[in-house]
């Protein structure tokens, strides 16, 4: 009875262990893979390239603020009860901190202090992150139901800028490495559709031979005009 207790729910669980602003290694070799994203449902850190497969997921964008992590208060308040955690003002939105964060030396001001990790607070609030609120409710009443909201859909932000096409191309250029190296001119033309492929002969010689053929008949055509006594041969022969 004690342990069930003081359950809390995995994708809490998840917010305080995981990592965020690492590379994903699911897309290691793309541009913007910061893992950056919280999959409620999943319990997992994800980048924006994973996203189109979390779709029907509920994803909670995590933000950094002074070298830690942090969430809007807006978003989170539709998950937990966040009254009394500080909240600090990034880009006109009101976001809190997730982990508790070191103190280097004692506050001697005016001002509450933190219930779980004695970090100096402004009046009104009593905990300086998520986590120490947790820690506190679970401490001292040992049951997080009443703090709790249901949640069903949660989705990203508009601004929130997921790179399709550069999905696209992390997939296409991890086919070729998995075949062979990008230096090899087999793999890239197996790889490349056919219209790619005749338009990188023509950038080659090729192209030029075609574009000495039209510049041979262009002069062939004005010399012609110009020498209408002549009999019409090519000015080549």
């Amino acid at each position: 009875m004690h342990h069930q207790a003081m359950w809390k729910p995995a994708w809490l669980e998840a917010l305080s262990t995981e990592k965020f602003f690492v590379a994903c290694p699911f897309h290691e070799h793309a541009k913007k893979n910061e893992k950056n994203i919280c999959c409620l449902d999943c319990c997992t850190s994800i980048c924006p390239h994973c996203v189109s497969t979390h779709r029907v997921h509920r994803l909670l964008q995590v933000r950094r603020y002074v070298y830690h992590d942090v969430v809007r208060l807006e978003d989170l308040e539709k998950l937990i009860d966040c009254s009394g955690v500080q909240s600090y003002t990034i880009n006109s939105s009101k976001v809190v901190f997730l982990k508790k964060r070191p103190q280097n030396r004692q506050f001697k001001g005016s001002g509450n202090i933190c219930t779980s990790c004695d970090r100096s607070l402004q009046e009104p609030y009593f905990y300086c992150s998520l986590d120490c609120k947790v820690e506190y409710i679970l401490r001292k009443k040992k049951d997080l139901s009443a703090y709790l909201r249901p949640c069903k859909t949660l989705q990203l932000g508009p601004d929130f800028f997921i790179p399709h096409d550069a999905d696209d191309e992390t997939t296409q250029s991890t086919l070729v490495d998995a075949d062979e190296p990008m230096g090899s001119s087999d793999s890239d033309n197996l790889s490349i559709p056919y219209t790619n492929f005749v338009r990188k002969k023509r950038s080659g010689p090729y192209i030029c031979a075609r574009s000495a053929s039209r510049v041979s008949d262009d002069d062939m055509a004005t010399n012609m005009s110009r020498r209408k006594g002549v009999p019409q041969r090519s000015p080549l022969c």
